[in-house]
């Protein structure tokens, strides 16, 4: 078995890195940041024209056809950038709605068949723009929305929302809302992360369209795990560049100060970290990807790794920067930060070891084996 990238995925993080290094350069985000808009326009229409909302998404519907792995190989590089655009979101929101028309509709009649196509080749050519959120709202008999979920990312910006409802008798499904349509796009909350708008989607009775039952929950989930462990990789592998380069040109005694043992050995496990995370989020991406009997199992696993090594990542990586990491002038604060957020995003650490827990014991009581 091949477990290194292909040269095609190799050449597509090379464009990619070209692509942000250009529209996404530090300055570049900081500007985007005290501009207060959470969202760089200039680089969105950069990486539409490039195609990747449609990374996933089959060439049947306009999409470029490819699959989760190099959804992640971006998704490392956006991350890895702090890119203030909604790339993940409208990816994970797409392999829904994808996911939505090829099961055969479930319950949707033809109108609302019509309605999920046009939405989705909207969200492929930029033209409108997705969020997601996990956290089930209550839905009605009728297919209406009541509740709100967990904080957004992008929602404040978004025209079209994927949601989890659940039913009175503990039904749950994924839904589709047009949040302009309705009326309830949220408003902009104050967050850490000042490179990602942020926003509470509470419904009324938003009326919603049904993309698939339990299954399709279970696969948003994932989806939305792999994705985040993908974009806490490049953060982290950033945070960690970013240490090292610091540590030698910054000089104490003497000596700069990666010649201490102490430093040494604090780069050396951040190291180690990110080179666990880039097996694992992999991983979970191919297993996604080919539909794996344990795909659900290796995105708890991504998560749980990922949000635990990015949070210790990011916060030696401040350490090794001293007092200055604590400044405006120094990259690493927009790394952590973003890491923290991306860390509670479709379940923190905690919610996938709960879930690990409950599906390896299903395969235990089952007999079968868990290595």
């Amino acid at each position: 078995m091949d477990f290194e990238l292909s040269d095609d995925q190799i050449a597509l993080a090379e464009a990619a890195r070209e692509l942000l290094d250009r529209f996404a350069s530090p300055a570049q985000v900081r500007e985007v940041v005290d501009a207060d808009t959470g969202f760089d326009r200039v680089l969105w229409s950069a990486m539409v024209d490039q195609g990747w909302p449609g990374i996933t998404v089959p060439e049947a519907f306009g999409g470029l056809g490819l699959g989760f792995v190099e959804f992640a190989v971006l998704l490392e590089q956006t991350g890895s950038h702090a890119a203030p655009a909604p790339f993940l979101q409208q990816v994970v929101a797409l392999d829904s709605l994808v996911r939505g028309v090829n099961s055969g509709s479930g319950g949707m009649d033809r109108d609302q068949i019509d309605t999920v196509i046009r939405l989705l080749r909207s969200l492929i050519n930029g033209g409108m723009v997705a969020t997601v959120a996990w956290q089930p709202v209550a839905v009605d008999e009728d297919g209406r929305l009541h509740g709100s979920t967990e904080p957004a990312i992008f929602a404040p910006l978004a025209e079209v929302a994927v949601v989890v409802g659940q039913s009175a008798s503990g039904r749950r499904s994924l839904r589709l809302v047009d949040l302009v349509e309705t009326g309830t796009v949220p408003r902009s909350e104050p967050a850490m992360d000042r490179t990602r708008k942020l926003g509470w989607l509470r419904f009324g009775g938003a009326p919603s369209i049904e993309l698939g039952g339990e299954e399709a929950v279970e696969a948003f989930l994932d989806a939305g795990a792999v994705a985040h462990a993908a974009e806490m990789l490049g953060g982290a592998a950033r945070s960690l560049d970013l240490a090292v380069a610091y540590a030698k040109e910054r000089h104490q005694f003497g000596r700069p100060i990666g010649s201490f043992q102490a430093v040494k050995h604090r780069c050396a496990d951040m190291l180690v970290d990110v080179e666990g995370m880039r097996s694992v989020a992999y991983y979970a991406a191919w297993a996604y990807s080919a539909d794996d009997p344990d795909r659900s199992i290796a995105a708890s696993t991504a998560k749980t790794w990922c949000s635990d090594a990015a949070r210790r990542v990011t916060a030696s990586a401040l350490q090794v920067h001293g007092g200055i990491g604590f400044t405006w002038e120094c990259d690493v604060h927009l790394f952590l930060k973003r890491a923290q957020l991306d860390e509670v995003s479709f379940g923190d650490a905690s919610f996938h070891r709960a879930r690990l827990a409950r599906m390896l014991r299903a395969k235990v009581e089952a007999g079968e084996s868990v290595i």
